[in-house]
């Protein structure tokens, strides 16, 4: 990035910051700072060991420094400003999740639009969300989108402040089905004298598996014979025989499916639970970065500061706002707006932004300032002489 385009952005940043009143995490004075400022060159240079007494009131450093990015530490501590970790006095750390495009087994981000990479990182909160309220019953859940390519969540729940590294690794396992025991969801128990295997149905990857099997249940029942029997022949290991067997224990065995007693589908009934639990794993799924969440130290963006790789604000969503919430609309300043700006496109293409989409050729151009600004933090395009 030249210098022209560093400053010009450095005090885009700062105007930004001007009346802007960040969202602080709970007890900021106890936790980490850390910013990137506009160095020269292509490396970045992180300061970091502060606590927030050594920034002074956080709007005015952020407006005197227009940092490129903002963080705060998940980790509370005694000494937050203490330069050596070992020194600082590890209080408990909250529980942090991150979701990144480039990490999505769905998104080739070579391919792949920043929007297209946007839209299915939604998917994948929306599955983490479910599965942090639903299986582990979290409350105090706050939904960041990042300014980047994905979303933060944190769980700021006492109980689990003080769970080490191992343990919530333990937690990532789950959200991501690592190592999932998919034949352990099946038991055998004895009722009534009787023996019998049944799917564990009161929660956790055997609850969601016996969601999944009861609404292919409700598939077969609406299809004709011939039709169920090759929805079911369609899964490996299960024939026309047990096609049959399954059909006549589970379509007309209400009470059966609703128990999940796999007893009565015979051998084809573990078969087609552990398919089912396959494709369960494989649509609720939240592919998280396990080095957030287990990393008890890990910084994390502050919400209201601008994301230095785009432009767009880190922007704290309510919970029953994040199906609505749009980042490419939403998370753009107001303040950049306004006017537009010229540029020096250098790597032309599609840019999809506050509500409207720019196709762009290489060279000079009068942009909307978000825009230009989004391509110049994105080292897209560089800032000329108006």
């Amino acid at each position: 990035m030249d210098r022209r385009t560093r400053e010009y952005l450095s005090g885009r940043f700062g105007d930004y910051y001007r009346g802007v009143d960040p969202t602080l995490p709970p007890d900021p004075e106890r936790r980490e700072w850390g910013h990137i400022p506009w160095t020269d060159g292509a490396a970045t240079t992180m300061v970091r060991h502060q606590s927030i007494y050594d920034l002074g009131e956080v709007p005015d450093f952020l407006e005197r420094e227009a940092p490129r990015h903002v963080y705060f530490s998940a980790a509370r501590y005694d000494d937050p400003g203490a330069a050596e970790m070992d020194a600082k006095g590890w209080q408990g750390a909250d529980l942090v999740f991150d979701l990144d495009a480039d990490h999505l087994p769905s998104v080739d981000p070579e391919a792949a639009t920043y929007a297209e990479m946007l839209a299915a990182c939604k998917d994948a909160l929306r599955r983490l969300l479910d599965l942090l309220e639903d299986d582990f019953g979290f409350e105090d859940v706050t939904v960041v989108f990042s300014g980047g390519r994905g979303y933060h969540v944190h769980v700021r729940d006492e109980g689990l402040a003080g769970l080490d590294s191992a343990a919530r690794r333990e937690v990532v396992d789950y959200v991501r089905a690592v190592d999932l025991d998919v034949e352990g969801l099946v038991r055998t128990r004895a009722v009534d004298g009787v023996t019998r295997r049944e799917l564990r149905t009161e929660g956790g990857w055997g609850r969601r598996t016996h969601r999944r099997l009861r609404e292919f249940v409700e598939e077969l029942r609406t299809l004709d014979e011939d039709e169920a029997t090759d929805r079911l022949t369609a899964f490996d290991g299960i024939g026309e025989k047990g096609a049959a067997t399954l059909l006549d224990a589970f379509v007309d065995n209400d009470r059966a499916v609703e128990r999940g007693n796999v007893e009565v589908g015979g051998p084809g009934a573990r078969t087609l639970v552990e398919a089912l639990a396959t494709e369960t794993v494989a649509a609720e799924t939240a592919p998280i970065d396990e080095p957030v969440t287990t990393d008890t130290h890990r910084l994390i963006r502050l919400p209201g500061s601008l994301h230095g790789g785009s432009g767009l604000v880190v922007r704290r969503i309510d919970r029953d706002a994040v199906d609505d919430f749009d980042p490419l609309v939403d998370a753009v300043p107001e303040r950049f707006t306004r006017r537009s700006v010229r540029v020096d496109v250098t790597d032309p293409g599609r840019v999809e932004l506050d509500g409207d989409t720019f196709t762009l050729d290489a060279g000079e151009q009068t942009v909307p300032e978000c825009v230009g600004v989004f391509l110049m933090t994105r080292d897209r395009a560089r800032k000329v002489k108006e």
